[in-house]
């Protein structure tokens, strides 16, 4: 289906937009293989799964694991409950939409909600919602909508979704192929909006009544504040085809009310007002979920950026200096497991990462899709 219908999109893209400004590579590093990661060891956690996209921790250790197709599942001991968590009825799972992002009310379990993001066929066509459910122990009750009216697509729905340390919820959205919604204010495509847990917008929002937060974004998929700092970073594919252009896939530090270019610019050109990324790579690497562990179990990697890459099959490691800097990149792995979807630090210190190798892009495995747990070399 992709190659039927992406050159079409290509070409309107560009006859929309414009020809963007392109720019370089602003990191002074190169990435560097590492076969079999650093000190760790790999095990499978869960297996047997379907387009699994998102994975989020309960107090006590149990899970819930996205299902694209529209479940939602409980993991309880490293096993699949036999019941649904959860069932959307009215997801469309087409292409990259479905169910997506996963998140738990800051304040759960006294606040009992977990928060879901996924695609729908509306009366004008496909959209994105962010929904929450009532938890109540085995299962979720759905409970309201939180936010609506998110521009849909068969590509580029973002999907991520997080609260922040100020116990505001993130989106990330796409601009589902359609460029210039990335630029347009009104449009809720293309962007990272910030509300309350209620979907309320924020009075500090930098766009006084608007959930927008930053925009000029492509197909956001992954968001996570840097320990210390509280910094957020925000993982981005770069294009496709558009514009003849390909890979220049980032790594973004988001600022309140910032323009991060697209499809204006691509790259890191230096050009204002648009931000430059701290990380674009020039090889393909379509990232989506990423991480800063705490470091209390794999110490090495406390403080570390880590990105769940799709097409390029690694767990890419980012060592950030004091300030900031990009000191070393490393990919982890890359095609032993397939395609990755995220990453997460469980409440043990391990890593867990989905693969995602059962949605027709990957090439699957016996077992996948599964969730894998990263453990010290020597445990």
């Amino acid at each position: 289906m992709r190659a039927a219908i992406y050159p079409l999109i290509i070409l309107l893209s560009c006859s929309l937009s414009g020809s963007p400004v392109m720019g370089g590579k602003p990191q002074a590093v190169e990435d560097v293989p590492v076969p079999q990661g650093d000190g760790v060891r790999v095990e499978d956690w869960v297996t047997g799964l379907d387009i699994p996209w998102s994975l989020v921790f309960l107090p006590g250790g149990r899970a819930l694991v996205s299902q694209r197709r529209g479940t939602i599942r409980l993991i309880e001991d490293g096993k699949l409950s036999d019941k649904p968590y959860a069932v959307v009825e009215d997801v469309t799972a087409i292409g990259e939409g479905g169910l997506m992002g996963l998140a738990l009310h800051p304040k759960f379990p006294d606040e009992p909600f977990v928060y879901a993001m996924y695609t729908y066929t509306g009366g004008s066509g496909l959209r994105n919602r962010v929904v929450r459910f009532r938890h109540n122990g085995a299962t979720g009750a759905f409970d309201r909508v939180i936010v609506d009216g998110i521009p849909g697509g068969t590509f580029h729905d973002g999907g991520r979704i997080a609260f922040g340390p100020d116990g505001m919820l993130y989106i990330t959205t796409g601009e589902t192929t359609r460029p210039e919604l990335a630029q347009d204010l009104e449009s809720l495509g293309g962007k990272i909006l910030r509300v309350t847990a209620e979907g309320d917008i924020p009075p500090d929002n930098p766009f006084p009544g608007s959930p927008v937060y930053s925009y000029g974004h492509r197909n956001p998929q992954g968001i996570a504040w840097r320990p210390g700092t509280g910094e957020l970073f925000e993982s981005e594919h770069g294009p496709s085809g558009e514009f003849g252009a390909h890979a220049n896939d980032e790594i973004n530090i988001i600022k309140k009310g910032g323009n991060y270019g697209w499809p204006k610019v691509i790259g890191a050109p230096s050009k204002k007002p648009y931000i430059d990324p701290i990380v674009v790579w020039k090889k393909a690497t379509p990232p989506s979920g990423i991480a800063f562990p705490s470091g209390r179990l794999l110490k090495s990697l406390g403080g570390n950026l880590l990105v769940a890459t799709l097409g390029s099959q690694a767990l890419v490691r980012i060592v950030l200096g004091e300030d900031g800097e990009v000191v070393r990149i490393e990919r982890w792995f890359e095609g032993r497991y397939g395609r990755l979807r995220d990453v997460v630090e469980g409440p043990d210190g391990a890593l867990y990462v989905l693969t995602n190798n059962t949605d027709g892009r990957g090439r699957p495995r016996d077992g996948d899709d599964r969730i894998l747990r990263i453990l010290p070399a020597g445990d």
